[in-house]
């Protein structure tokens, strides 16, 4: 679901250049002649139409705000929005191309938790963990490592760290991974026992398999 909607704004020039004319034709024209007053509208409705074309609206992207009809709800999925676009913002700013990638996994399966969660408000418990520590501290890290890249620091210690970063930034993805796959094990478990429901009412009647095909039509 898009978190983002559009909000469009009319320039206001045209207004302004209309007005303008008004402005102009009242030191020059007689504007209490019929003609003065019909010519001035004429031209201010030209100049209008004119700016108009030439000052297109403006159109600004709003995030949404969460609406879930929970507040705890709500305000941990804005804080988690907020890590995420952490996180995009990290991927920008860090140039390896394998921790970059990492980082593309993490924001891809969190924005899917987000949806989810937005979706379902009940399974907010299950991400709670993911959201104050595992996320936080996974931004956290990368947000360290992002200083050290940017200021060249150079050392035992900073490769160190560095090292680290890369090695277990696949580790972490995977994590996220497996927390968006664990908001869907009731629904599998759901889902598998209606379809174990409906196959035993198809074969009460008969109605899969090849006996289905030689069954004569009830008179």
């Amino acid at each position: 679901m898009s978190r983002w909607v559009e909000k469009r704004t009319r320039s206001v020039l045209p207004v302004y250049f209309a007005g303008a004319v008004w402005l102009l034709a009242g030191l020059v024209l007689p504007l209490y002649s019929l003609w003065a007053l019909a010519a001035t509208a004429v031209v201010s409705a030209a100049v209008w139409l004119v700016t108009r074309r030439l000052c297109p609206d403006r159109i600004t992207r709003m995030e949404m705000p969460f609406m879930t009809g929970r507040e705890d709800v709500d305000a941990m999925l804005e804080s988690v929005q907020q890590k995420l676009a952490d996180l995009h913002r990290l991927d920008e700013a860090i140039p390896d191309t394998g921790l970059s990638a990492s980082i593309r996994r993490m924001e891809t399966a969190g924005r899917s938790i987000l949806a989810e969660v937005e979706a379902h408000p009940e399974k907010a418990p299950q991400i709670r963990r993911f959201a104050n520590y595992y996320l936080p501290d996974a931004v956290r890290i990368l947000e360290l490592y992002a200083r050290l890249e940017g200021q060249d620091v150079q050392g035992g210690n900073a490769a160190s760290v560095r090292r680290e970063v890369e090695t277990n930034a696949a580790s972490i993805a995977t994590a996220f991974e497996n927390q968006l796959d664990s908001l869907f094990a009731a629904d599998a478990l759901d889902l598998s026992a209606d379809l174990e429901v409906l196959n035993g009412m198809l074969r009460g009647q008969g109605l899969t398999g090849s006996d289905f095909a030689q069954k004569p039509e009830e008179q």
